[in-house]
Formats: C-alpha cells, structure tokens, sequence
C-alpha cells in the first residue's frame, strides 16, 4: 500500500469524504478558535494572522459554497459558451465573491448580537461565526453530494502544484527563471513585511482617561446629575474612574481636594485648600479603575472648587491644576442646608 494511501486510511471517513477545500474552511476555523482562546497563543500576533483571514474570507466562502455547489466554466471559455453554461461560477469569481459576502456578514452577525444579551463581545462573535460557518459547510457538502462528480466544484490543488513546480523549477528560458526568482523573493519580502507589522505593531496615541461618575436612579453610572450643594460633615456618593492608553503599567495617585479660589479677570488665585481622599491605584495598558467613594467636607462656602487632580507617579510637594497630568473639578456650595444638583464641567482628557 502506499504511503498516501495509508496516510489517508488515518484520517475519519467523514474528513476523507468531505472536499478539500471546506475541509480547508473547517481547519482554519478550528486554527482561528485556538488563536483566540488558548492562553499561550492568544497574547502572540497568530492571533491576528489567523483571525484577519477567518473574518475577511471564510464566512464569504462557506456560504457562496452552499449557495453555487456546481462546478463552473472553464476560465478559457468563450463569451457564447459562458453564457449557456448552467449554474456555477468560475474560480476566480467564487474568490471575489468571498471576500465581498464576508463584509457583508460579519457586520450582521454583529447587528444580530447587539440585541440579544451576550452582546458585541469576543466570545458571542467567536461562536456565532463559528456556528455559521460550520452549518454553511455542511450544507454546502451535502449540495455536492447530491451532484453527479462530473457538476461538482472541486479544487484542483493537484493541477495548480503541478503547474506551479513546472514553472519554477523547469522554466522554458532565462527570462522565466529570472521572473520566478523575483517573484519568490517578492512574495518572501512582502510576507516578512506584514509578519513584522503584525509582531511589532506601531503604537496608537498614549493617553489616560479621568472621569467623574455619578449612580443614577436605575443603578447606573452615569456621567450627569453631580452634586453640588453639601452640608459639612454630612457626605455625597461619587465615583472617578480612570482608563489606562498608555502603552505601559502606570502607578497613578488622584488627589480629591476643596478650594476656595478667588476668580478675577479670568484668572484664579488660590485661597486655601482641603485634601478630601487620595488613592494610588496602578494599571496595565487598557486596565480600567473605577472608585466610588463619598465626598465629606469641612470647609464651608459658596462656590467652592472640588477638585480631581491626577498624577502618574508620586504627586509633587504642592499639588496644583497646572502641575496635574489630568484635571476635574465642579464647583459646589458647603452650606448648613443642601439639595441641589447641578452638571459637571469635566476637563476632557489630552493625549500626552
């Protein structure tokens, strides 16, 4: 026996009957969900190497399998033959079609997932695409099994490595062997490129976020609804966050201060000052702090700044809004009566 035959005798039946290329689709499916999911590999840029062509091709092609089971013309056919053939498309239309079909599917199985409760998250879409490529593979076997052989599409790998070793290793000429000299070297050096640009990606824009929270009445948070009128010694509920973009772990320290400040032509002085909290929190890139806490003052007044100052690292000696990294403040009355509520000026983050 031979060795191919016997090679193939340890492959399930299933597998040795199902066509080469949707056993192709199968595999690459199964490559892309170890890509994403298992631990050692999903931190690794296979992650993208494998997933950018699992979404921007195989869905595309699982379905227009099951919707054109049917072998198409040959490329050399002439117009008049063309157009009396029946069913089918040609390869090179069939990979066209791929492409355009997965554009269009990927961002609906999205829309789908939008309302149910799993939502837009990587687990969802991973399952749902997964889903829907295997049960399109299936269909589309099942449409070539019905077909007499001779209707069926097939890849002809065969043909194509033939084709391809004579071309490369017997050219008719000098100038063949030349052009598939640098053809080879070509694609080696375009394939190096996108495995470098994939393994060491440019970095985005570095920034950190700081925002001020407030819970709403269904339990949410919500940036509105702040409030700003306290009582002395009497506390109110908020929540600052911070979401980290810097590329880096980041020890950060906010400060939670009051102060009274004096504002004339448009500059403010000032007056005295009242640490409220601090809290040191570090993150990774991407990592997002959140801190609910309550705002107790002492110091009375009207118009009184409540201030939010971020530092990355140990804050300086005297902590003010010019030396922050990030700023937020709202101004609120400490009064013996309180109640009202206002919105929030937050100073928007700034890239670094």
């Amino acid at each position: 026996m031979a060795p191919d035959a016997r090679w193939r005798l340890m492959v399930p039946r299933w597998a040795r009957r199902m066509p080469a290329d949707l056993a192709a689709i199968v595999g690459l499916t199964l490559l892309t969900i170890g890509a994403v999911f298992l631990p050692f590999v999903q931190e690794t840029p296979l992650r993208v190497v494998v997933g950018l062509p699992f979404v921007l091709f195989v869905p595309g092609y699982a379905l227009v399998a099951a919707l054109f089971p049917e072998r198409g013309p040959p490329e050399d056919t002439d117009e008049a033959e063309l157009d009396s053939a029946e069913g089918g498309i040609t390869g090179l239309e069939r990979v066209a079609l791929s492409f355009g079909v997965s554009i269009a599917v990927v961002p609906l199985v999205g829309l789908v997932l939008n309302f149910t409760p799993w939502g837009i998250r990587l687990v969802p879409i991973v399952v749902s695409l997964t889903g829907l490529v295997v049960g399109l593979v299936v269909i589309a076997a099942r449409r070539r099994a019905e077909l007499d052989p001779d209707r069926r599409f097939r890849v002809p790998w065969r043909a194509w490595l033939t084709s391809a070793r004579g071309e490369l290793f017997e050219p008719d000429t000098r100038t063949d062997a030349a052009l598939n000299v640098l053809l080879v070297v070509s694609i080696l050096l375009a394939v190096s490129s996108v495995g470098y640009a994939v393994a060491v990606p440019q970095q985005g824009e570095s920034f950190s976020e700081f925002y001020l929270l407030t819970e709403g009445p269904d339990g949410e948070l919500v940036a509105d609804d702040y409030p700003t009128e306290f009582s002395p010694g009497q506390g109110q509920e908020l929540v600052v966050g911070i979401g980290n973009q810097e590329h880096e772990n980041v020890d950060y320290t906010v400060l939670v201060e009051i102060h009274e400040v004096q504002v004339q032509n448009n500059s403010t002085r000032l007056i005295e000052r009242e640490e409220l909290r601090q809290f040191d929190p570090s993150l990774a890139h991407n990592e997002t702090w959140q801190q609910p806490h309550t705002v107790t003052p002492t110091m009375t007044g009207e118009r009184l700044r409540l201030t939010y100052l971020l530092y990355r690292g140990a804050p300086p000696q005297t902590p003010t809004t010019d030396n922050a990294y990030r700023e937020l403040h709202l101004w609120v009355n400490v009064t013996q009566e309180g109640g009202a509520t206002a919105n929030v000026r937050p100073v928007a983050p700034a890239s670094s």
